[in-house]
């Protein structure tokens, strides 16, 4: 059973970076898209960005211009490079891969910008 592992997250603050990383443990054959949500607390997990097989990017409005996902195919890993972090970024957030059907989600990393 395929299992996502996430890393990377903790605590930074105002205007610091971060770098996640998520891959899994097991097999994936055939992924099409890697994704990046978060969730605050007291809110609903929303997606952040993602990337197709064939790096096509897009980014939700609030991240426009500071967070950056990219991914390497032969480790079948994604990557959420933050920067520019504001306190309205704090969540735990969550990488999800889909393809042939599969969905899979990591259990999620805290991130925490504060001063």
């Amino acid at each position: 059973q395929v299992q996502l592992v996430e890393s990377g997250g903790g605590l930074v603050q105002p205007g610091g970076s971060l770098r996640l990383s998520c891959a899994p443990r097991g097999s994936i054959f055939s992924i099409d898209v890697m994704a990046w949500y978060r969730q605050a607390p007291g809110k609903q997990r929303d997606w952040v960005t993602s990337i197709t097989s064939n790096d096509y990017t897009r980014y939700a409005d609030s991240v426009k211009g500071r967070f950056t996902i990219s991914r390497d195919n032969a480790k079948n890993t994604v990557y959420l490079q933050m920067n520019s972090l504001k306190p309205e970024d704090t969540a735990v957030y969550y990488c999800r891969i889909t393809g042939r059907g599969n969905d899979y989600w990591g259990p999620g990393t805290q991130v925490t910008v504060s001063s």
